[in-house]
């Protein structure tokens, strides 16, 4: 299975040059201004423009893999998730967003040396990624590293001040740090 995964992105990354669709950053530079001074209600739908731009990769057979890898994490089949998200990674490696894709199905089986090096490769190619952040910062908290996730939990709300669990995240190991429970 691994070896027709990559074999179709291969021939369908050829086809795929002649129809080009990458992520708007003007659009994108758009939306992240819009998200910083947005209330909660409006920056639900702020975010989700945001990883729709993200989750266009520029070649339809990539954004098929990436579509495939999401749904077998869907279906709870995570070894099939990380064969897809491979594939992209190799046949995609500027695509921020399949790196994101494959750290979320490594951290989902509990392979966090993997999930923070795929975090690395998303961050390097996508600073602004507050998902990816988001993730190291659940990482560093399982890893029972409370300063590092509280820290890239603030990077994560300066990109975006309504990210979801995340203000609640911070609150907590804020309290925990002043010797409090919630």
């Amino acid at each position: 299975m691994p070896f027709h995964n990559r074999l179709v992105a291969a021939v369908l990354a050829v086809f795929a040059l002649a129809w080009p669709v990458f992520a708007d950053d003007a659009a994108l530079d758009k939306l992240f201004d819009e998200l910083k001074t947005s209330d909660a209600q409006a920056s639900g739908r702020i975010e989700q423009e945001i990883w729709n731009e993200w989750s266009k990769s520029g070649s339809p057979a990539m954004d098929l893999l990436l579509e495939r890898g999401r749904k077998a994490m869907a279906e709870g089949d995570l070894p099939a998730a990380i064969e897809h998200l491979t594939a992209l990674t190799d046949h995609a490696p500027d695509f921020a967003e399949g790196w994101n894709a494959r750290a979320t199905a490594y951290y989902q089986m509990g392979e966090l040396g993997p999930a923070v090096q795929d975090i690395a490769h998303v961050l390097t190619l996508n600073p602004r990624h507050f998902g990816a952040l988001a993730g190291l910062g659940m990482i560093f908290e399982q890893l029972d590293q409370p300063k590092k996730a509280l820290e890239v939990y603030k990077a994560a709300l300066a990109i975006h001040p309504h990210l979801s669990g995340v203000l609640d995240s911070v609150q907590r190991l804020e309290a925990e740090a002043a010797g409090q429970d919630l």
